[in-house]
C-alpha cells in the first residue's frame, strides 16, 4: 500500500526485456535506505517487488499483466522515474490509498501554466473515467493528486511547483502517456452496490405438485 507521495526521482539504469516480460535496474538513493529484497516499491505508480540490491541501484521484474496495463515498457535507459516505498504504519498518511496496481494509461494533451500552478489535462477511457470524480482523488505515474475537473473523455489537475519540480510529471508534456489508478474506494462501492447475481436456484414448485396440492 502507498500514499501517493513520491520520496524520490529515481533513474532507469538498464532494461533486459523477455518475449513478454522485462526486469529493470533502477538507481536510486533515499528509497535504499532501508530497502531489503522481496520490499515493494511504486515505480510511477506500478507495485513492483525488489529481486536484487546492488550498491547504487534496485531490480525489479516486470509481468506481462503489468506490461500491457501500465507505461512502464515504453521507459528507456535514463527515463527518470518517480519511487515511493511502501507506506510505514508509523507515519503520516499524506496522500490517498493507492494499491499500485494500475488501472490503465492516459494521454496528456495539454499541459497550462496558470500564475504559479501548473495545469495538466489527460484523456482516458470512459472505463477508468467513470471512477474520476471531481474534487476526488486520482494517482498519475505514483503521484496523488486532487481531480479539478471532469468531461466526457478526460479530467484536468493542477499542480503545484513543489510537485512539478520533484517529480517527473514536471517533465511531461502534451502526447506522453502516463499510468492511472483511480480512487479504490469507488471501485468497491461500485461492485457492493451491484454484486453478481445469484445462480438460479430450482423452486421445487411443479405443475404436479400444485394439483397434488388442491390448486
Amino acid at each position: 500500500m502507498f500514499t501517493g507521495i513520491i520520496e524520490e526521482m529515481g533513474t532507469l539504469r538498464s532494461v533486459q526485456r523477455g518475449a513478454h516480460s522485462a526486469q529493470l535496474s533502477i538507481g536510486a538513493s533515499v528509497v535504499l535506505e532501508d530497502l531489503k529484497i522481496g520490499d515493494s516499491v511504486a515505480v510511477n505508480g506500478v507495485c513492483l517487488t525488489v529481486t536484487r540490491l546492488d550498491g547504487g541501484s534496485f531490480t525489479a521484474d516486470v509481468m506481462h499483466e503489468t506490461l500491457n496495463r501500465s507505461a512502464l515498457g515504453a521507459l528507456l535507459p535514463g527515463s527518470p522515474v518517480n519511487l515511493e516505498r511502501a507506506m510505514a504504519a508509523n507515519g503520516r498518511f499524506g496522500g490517498h490509498i493507492v494499491s499500485g496496481h494500475i488501472d490503465g494509461t492516459g494521454t496528456i494533451t495539454a499541459v497550462e501554466r496558470d500564475d504559479n500552478a501548473v495545469w495538466y489535462t489527460v484523456s482516458a477511457a470512459a472505463a477508468l473515467l467513470r471512477y474520476v470524480v471531481e474534487k476526488g482523488s486520482i494517482t498519475i505515474d505514483g503521484i496523488s493528486l486532487t481531480v479539478a475537473g471532469v468531461e466526457a473523455d478526460r479530467f484536468s489537475v493542477s499542480v503545484i511547483p513543489h510537485t512539478a519540480a520533484v517529480t517527473i510529471l514536471g517533465r511531461k508534456h502534451p502526447g506522453d502517456t502516463v499510468n492511472l489508478e483511480t480512487d479504490i474506494i469507488g471501485k468497491y462501492v461500485e461492485k457492493l452496490l451491484h454484486p453478481a447475481e445469484p445462480e438460479a436456484r430450482p423452486s421445487g414448485i411443479s405443475l404436479e405438485f400444485l394439483a397434488e396440492n388442491g390448486f
